[in-house]
């Protein structure tokens, strides 16, 4: 979990992992790549006072770096397929729409999700 701030608030928070686990499996990404040779971003979230401000984007250009730094291959991740400010965003990014799947979530039940790859 990596969070920035701007002195005395939280601006933005992600929670990402150094593997990808199973259910990336069966995408059509665009590398063959291992488990740990992929960093998942699994939850962004901007403070909302704080909306319109490139918290989000500097927030995944770090992502971008630190996974880049470690040695990995790439980031993934998926995002509901409603979400459109979040699809431009990562789009905007360089990060290429590779699949939709339709999955289970506890928060939204049976949900459709775009799963995005970034290329390091």
């Amino acid at each position: 979990m990596y969070c920035s701030e701007d002195g005395t608030d939280i601006t933005a928070a992600v929670a990402v992992t150094p593997y990808q686990t199973d259910d990336y499996h069966e995408i059509d990404w665009q590398a063959a790549l291992k488990d740990d040779e992929v960093a998942v971003v699994h939850i962004l979230a901007v403070n909302p006072h704080f909306r319109n401000h490139g918290c989000a984007k500097a927030m995944m250009r770090k992502v971008i770096s630190l996974a880049d730094s470690k040695g990995l291959k790439a980031v993934r991740l998926d995002a509901l397929a409603c979400n459109v400010p979040a699809h431009r965003l990562y789009e905007s990014l360089g990060f290429q729409k590779r699949d939709v799947r339709h999955w289970y979530a506890e928060n939204t039940g049976w949900v459709d999700f775009y799963l995005f790859e970034f290329l390091l």
